[in-house]
């Protein structure tokens, strides 16, 4: 009977036993699971911003070159005589020798020109061939003559002699001239290894898979396919149920982010896709969580058996088997954790973690670094206003302020805005300042009910310095043509009813100063005339060069009658002797003047008006200023 007895009492302890760590165990599977899909998301989102921004980095370059290049005035020329010379070989020797200087500078793989006019396929080698409609791999450059797009990006085998074929991410930037002909197409090549090598390096890392899609759903860059052998993505993962899904994502500041089911079928995959607009492809990022979701499930049936186990041997093992099963699951997190957290600071130059809803910082780690900026123990958006204060240069701390003050956060999350982003200008020493990026990610915390906030800052100060670089003259440091009309066209759609001047400046027979001296005279007396005009409008003017001689300053104004004053001031101290060794000249300009909103608020408008009150002055006998 006692026996008896105390079989059901043991059988009933173990069957409580049994139950109560069955259900600790599954519980403790799904608190890891959903751990387990989070993290794989957050690292996969991460991985998508750091590989955005580094692709950008380095395609935005030979962009960049390939526009630079089109826009070049040495190069409209020089294909706009190419009919009076097609048997001159220096003219071909010219045009190779432009085009090897932009290979050697830059060290691209490729770089080209195709003329219009002729078909005409010249490189640093010089004539290779001629482009002929009807040859499928010619439909890069006849697709882009048909169309409405200045530029474009494919990827092909280079067919030039020695190339051996490689297949090579072009970059095709359209040849215009003043009155917006097409004369040709210019750009630069680079090989897709590099790029392949750069993806499989995150492949290797994160277990990802990795590829670049045009707008066809065409994988255009992957470790396994490239555009030239035009393999289509969703099919090759059986994936065709988020093709519109994805292609139908346009938004370049932020990504798309859906759970979907694997190829075999098995489990599921966490996929990241976002749109770049530079080269009009989608980075897709695929993360299979099998194999995770495999080795979480096997180490639970390992710990059951094992519980199972010492449970028929003794009861009090079964609570340290207990403490070592949620020891082991600690860890795995932890690790995962660790892992991110490695992953994201290789990519930014510190992590922030902020309690929103509190307004306060999350952990240790936050409070102290607030602490070194002197903006600790108080609450966040007070912090925010003393770090703005400190570090953050001045016309910058408003914007900093009002992206990220807690307000703004919460109404920003609750309209479904997961990601905030702001670039300014900070300081570590009170004196020199460089270019810093945010990118602050928001979202809920269960472990608090509150929203919190990811900041992960990045020092950028290199990556502005090669933009400004990109649209600023080499000799005067001036605005170039293009970037001078951007610039004004934005201040002007900006604050319309701001009165501004727009002048031009034309050094008076500057082409005796050439004839006479040379061209280095010239060019010193350029940077005489440009120093000149810096000096008188310092920081408060935006100054462009659009001409060889002519140079143009948008400068903000109290009232109309500063015009004449600064014009008349200009006038005489741009009347002044250029001297280099013993070589003299004497140097004036011609200054027309047009002023808005009064006169229009369109830079054609006011270029327009603006020379025609510099051709008056220059009729009027030059060395003077006229107001439109």
């Amino acid at each position: 009977m006692k026996n008896n007895q105390l079989l059901r009492t043991n059988l009933l302890i173990c069957i409580v036993l049994v139950v109560g760590f069955s259900m600790t165990a599954f519980f403790s599977y799904r608190a890891n699971y959903q751990a387990t899909m989070n993290n794989i998301e957050q690292v996969a989102s991460l991985t998508g911003e750091g590989i955005n921004y580094q692709l950008s980095t380095l395609l935005t370059k030979p962009v960049n070159v390939s526009l630079t290049m089109a826009h070049d005035s040495l190069l409209v020329e020089q294909l706009n005589q190419e009919l009076q010379n097609l048997e001159n070989g220096e003219y071909v020797d010219r045009l190779k020798n432009y085009l090897d200087t932009y290979r050697r500078k830059y060290g691209y793989d490729s770089v080209f020109l195709v003329s219009a006019a002729t078909g005409r396929y010249y490189n640093f080698n010089g004539v290779d061939r001629v482009l002929a409609e009807g040859n499928p791999e010619n439909d890069w450059y006849f697709d882009l003559m048909k169309s409405s797009r200045s530029y474009s990006m494919n990827v092909d085998n280079d067919e030039v002699d020695g190339s051996d074929n490689a297949i090579t991410v072009f970059v095709n930037c359209k040849v215009k001239d003043g009155s917006g002909q097409v004369l040709g197409i210019v750009g630069v090549g680079i090989r897709i290894s590099y790029l392949k090598d750069f993806l499989r390096s995150y492949e290797d890392k994160y277990d990802m898979n990795i590829c670049l899609i045009n707008e066809e759903g065409v994988i255009e860059v992957s470790t396994t396919y490239t555009g030239y052998s035009k393999t289509d993505w969703f099919d090759v993962n059986g994936q065709e149920d988020i093709r519109d899904h994805i292609l139908g994502w346009n938004e370049g500041a932020s990504s798309l982010e859906l759970w979907t089911g694997n190829a075999g079928g098995q489990g599921k995959s966490f996929v990241v896709s976002r749109y770049i607009p530079d080269l009009a492809w989608h980075l897709v990022i695929e993360q299979d969580s099998e194999d995770t979701v495999r080795m979480i499930r096997d180490r639970l049936y390992q710990t059951i058996f094992v519980i199972a186990v010492i449970i028929s041997i003794v009861l009090l093992i079964i609570t340290t088997v207990i403490r070592n099963f949620n020891r082991q699951i600690t860890k795995l997190v932890e690790e995962r954790e660790n892992a991110f957290k490695r992953a994201t600071e290789q990519l930014y130059d510190n992590i922030n973690e902020l309690n929103i809803t509190k307004n306060c910082t999350a952990n240790a780690l936050t409070a102290q670094y607030f602490a070194s900026l002197g903006a600790g123990g108080i609450p966040y958006d007070r912090a925010l206003r003393v770090i703005a204060d400190r570090q953050i240069k001045e016309e910058f701390r408003e914007g900093y302020i009002a992206t990220f003050e807690p307000g703004n956060v919460l109404e920003q999350y609750e309209n479904g805005v997961h990601h905030l982003k702001y670039d300014f200008m900070v300081t570590e020493d009170g004196s020199s300042y460089f270019w810093m990026r945010i990118d602050a990610y928001i979202f809920f915390s269960q472990e608090d009910n509150c929203v919190h906030m990811f900041t992960y800052r990045k020092n950028i100060d290199e990556e502005k310095r090669r933009e400004v670089m990109a649209f600023t003259d080499e000799m005067t440091k001036f605005l170039t043509k293009a970037a001078t009309r951007r610039r004004i066209t934005a201040q002007l759609s900006e604050d319309p009813e701001r009165l501004r001047a727009f002048f031009i400046f034309d050094i008076d027979n500057f082409k005796q100063a050439n004839d006479r001296f040379g061209h280095a005279f010239g060019d010193h007396c350029i940077r005489t005339f440009t120093g000149i005009i810096r000096e008188h409008f310092g920081e408060s003017g935006l100054l462009g060069r659009i001409g060889g001689d002519e140079f143009v300053a948008f400068v903000p104004l109290s009232d109309v009658g500063e015009v004449g004053e600064k014009a008349r001031e200009l006038s005489r101290a741009l009347d002044v002797k250029c001297v280099r060794g013993e070589k003299v000249w004497s140097m004036s300009a011609s200054i027309g003047v047009s002023v808005a909103p009064r006169d229009g608020v369109d830079f054609d408008i006011l270029y327009e008006k603006a020379d025609a009150a510099l051709y008056r002055a220059k009729n009027r006998g030059k060395n003077g200023f006229c107001i439109y």
